[in-house]
This record gives C-alpha cells, structure tokens and sequence, in this order.
C-alpha cells in the first residue's frame, strides 16, 4: 500500500508540482490549501507524514504544525516545513514547533522524495 502524504500549500502551482513529485516517488497524496482544510483531511485520516508551507493566510504553517503536534492521533506524523523562507527565526520557530525537518524551496524532486523515504524508514533509491 502506497504511504499517504499529506501536503499543505496555499499557492496551486506549488502544491500541484509537490504532488506530482511525490506521486512520480511512489506516494499516495492528500492536499490542503490551508490549515481549515488540512485539519479537516487530519480528522479523517491519519497521513504518514505532512509536508507544510509556512506562509499561508490565515494560520501559518509553523502554528499549524505545533497544533498537529497537539492531537494524539498525531503526535509522532513526521512532519516536513517546506517553505520558501529560510531566515533563522522561521527554521527555529518550525523546529520549536515540532517539525522533524526544514526545507527551502524549490526543492529537486530526488532530494524531497529521498528525504521523505529516509523520514518513512523505506529505502532512497539512487538518482
């Protein structure tokens, strides 16, 4: 069975591209546009890891991660902060907050697919 990837992205083109990363990788892929959405996706399944942006209306993508932290269903999710933000407060703040991990975008896709399989203990096939 495919492992169920839960991404969270506000901007369309950015969560298509993600999706198709990870699909191309092997995953099955939930999407969330904002953090309403990705905890109403959280209610009804329990992805295998969550992969957020940061700047999103609304909530960010750090509050959410430190809410999904909260619920015990949760708790352990590895969870990736994906963003094109890379100052040191926003990386201390996501790891603070819970994330497993902190990327800058763009990303190439055997670095975010090997990554995720590292984090889902599979094995990182070779570029």
């Amino acid at each position: 069975m495919k492992r169920q990837i839960l991404v969270v992205d506000d901007e369309i083109g950015a969560l298509t591209l993600i999706g198709i990363m990870l699909e191309r990788g092997g995953f099955s892929v939930l999407k969330a546009r904002d953090a309403a959405s990705a905890h109403q996706v959280i209610e009804e399944t329990t992805p295998d890891l969550i992969i957020l942006d940061v700047m999103m209306p609304g909530k960010d993508g750090i509050t959410l991660c430190g809410e999904i932290r909260m619920r015990d269903a949760t708790t352990k999710t590895p969870i990736i902060i994906l963003s094109a933000r890379g100052d040191a407060d926003a990386i201390i703040r996501g790891i603070e907050a819970g994330a497993n991990d902190y990327l800058l975008k763009p990303i190439l896709h055997h670095d975010l697919v090997s990554k995720i399989r590292t984090m889902l203990g599979q094995p990182v096939v070779p570029a």
